[in-house]
């Protein structure tokens, strides 16, 4: 798992799964820590994601929440989708909309 970041975005590419969770974790709350804006997951390059991955990612949506900061997911792909819904943990997290060309 590679975690680089943009300003408020974090990006990941690779594999998330269980064997990376806690290192995305940490990311994640640190990058909340450090950011007084709105902070933005990018899954873009993510290859496979696993239901532990994705219950990382509930839980930093909700803690960020509780400190009054606000995570968005983007560019979740059709895999990740899927898992969201099949979790019902699509219930929790906010992915961002995707741009339609006009």
């Amino acid at each position: 798992m590679d975690i680089t970041t943009n300003g408020p975005a974090l990006m990941l590419s690779g594999d998330f799964d269980v064997r990376s969770t806690w290192e995305v974790r940490n990311a994640i709350y640190a990058h909340l820590r450090d950011h007084d804006c709105d902070v933005v997951v990018d899954l873009t390059d993510v290859s496979t994601v696993d239901h532990t991955a994705l219950k990382v990612l509930a839980m930093a949506t909700r803690n960020a929440t509780r400190e009054g900061h606000h995570l968005t997911l983007r560019g979740c792909g059709p895999a990740v989708r899927r898992m969201l819904h099949i979790s019902r943990l699509i219930r929790v997290v906010e992915i961002e909309r995707e741009r339609v060309p006009a």
